[in-house]
């Protein structure tokens, strides 16, 4: 059996706090930061989920895969070829912030509890770009130390590395890659493209000219963001405050250990708003329409709480849907299996 039709045994594996395997650091909070470590193989995974703890599907699917990992025998292909690193949630305290609408094991999230309870760091505060530059650097979150300091154990470079997130509205799903990569992935691009295709979804499309690192690649892809391009982007403001606040992120950090790693980030949309993607801009004007329509929504849920039943029938009426969660995982581990099919040309 292929990685990527492993899927439905992976969601079928019931997600055991148990089967991920060791704590390598505390949160700020005190919370335990797990990670697993499965398999032999020559070629060195790195998946990671959480650093937005607004993004909850990532982890979901992680929680899944170190369950199903931990189940198979060792001679299994998945085991023998590939040695896996798997931090399922980097942001305890954050998932804690945000479990008032991450109901577990919903289908689809519900847009009210969403735009209610809705809780995410600022930058300065966000994992994802606060990994250590060095190791003399030890101002940053606590959770960035742990993973830091467990990634530089691995005794040879990693050959991909995964930090699996999420967007709150997009038109269908948007995959970043490693910008040295970009050349050099059309067998993914491809895979990931007809897999979305398959589902009955519309690849998410954005033109940001570079921005904070984000150069289109066509339809559905881009180049991942980068610490270097936000700073950059920030400093062009006039912000040097927020300019200063972006450490590395673990993408970065993955290929500062050395080798020549494919880095990917998957998005996922919790909502999909159509129209998006149609007219590029920038800006886009359907993209434009949405955000100032959801930030309507929000301001009257925070005026009146009988307007909840109002909202929800006005976003369905107006096109906005939840996208279910199963397929969501469905596309982040095409992604994966699509990485590592890569790496392995």
């Amino acid at each position: 059996m292929s990685i990527e039709h492993r899927i439905d045994d992976i969601i079928a594996s019931p997600p055991a706090d148990s089967a991920i395997e060791k704590t390598i650091g505390r949160s700020r909070e005190g919370r335990p930061i797990k990670a697993s470590l499965f398999g032999t193989g020559t070629k060195r995974l790195s998946l990671l989920a959480g650093c937005h703890a607004d993004e909850p599907v990532g982890p979901r699917l992680l929680k899944h895969l170190c369950s199903y990992l931990s189940e198979l025998p060792q001679s299994d292909p998945m085991l023998s070829e590939y040695e896996w690193w798997i931090i399922p949630h980097i942001n305890p305290d954050g998932e804690i912030r945000n479990e008032a609408w991450q109901k577990p094991d919903v289908d689809r999230y519900d847009l009210v509890p969403y735009l209610q309870n809705r809780v995410r760091e600022l930058p300065g505060d966000d994992i994802e770009f606060g990994f250590p530059g060095n190791e003399s650097d030890k101002h940053s979150r606590p959770e960035n130390q742990a993973a830091f300091h467990w990634w530089k154990t691995a005794k040879s470079p990693f050959s991909m590395h995964i930090s699996l997130h999420g967007m709150s509205f997009a038109a269908g799903p948007w995959f970043l890659l490693e910008e040295a990569w970009k050349d050099r992935a059309s067998e993914l691009k491809e895979r990931c493209a007809a897999r979305v295709a398959e589902l009955g979804y519309t690849l998410h499309d954005v033109e940001r000219n570079g921005e904070k690192g984000f150069f289109r690649l066509g339809r559905g892809f881009c180049t991942r963001p980068d610490s270097r391009y936000m700073s950059a982007h920030f400093t062009a403001l006039g912000d040097e405050s927020t300019a200063s606040l972006f450490r590395p992120s673990s993408m970065e950090t993955i290929r500062s250990l050395g080798g020549d790693p494919l880095t990917l980030v998957s998005e996922m949309p919790l909502f999909l708003t159509p129209g998006v993607g149609e007219e590029l801009g920038p800006p886009d004007p359907i993209a434009v329409r949405w955000k100032e329509r959801i930030a309507e929504w929000s301001k009257r849920l925070e005026i009146a709480t009988d307007e909840v039943d109002a909202i929800r029938t006005e976003a369905e009426a107006e096109g906005l849907q939840p996208m279910d969660v199963i397929d969501q995982m469905r596309l982040q581990w095409t992604f994966i299996a699509a990485g590592i099919e890569q790496v392995g040309i």
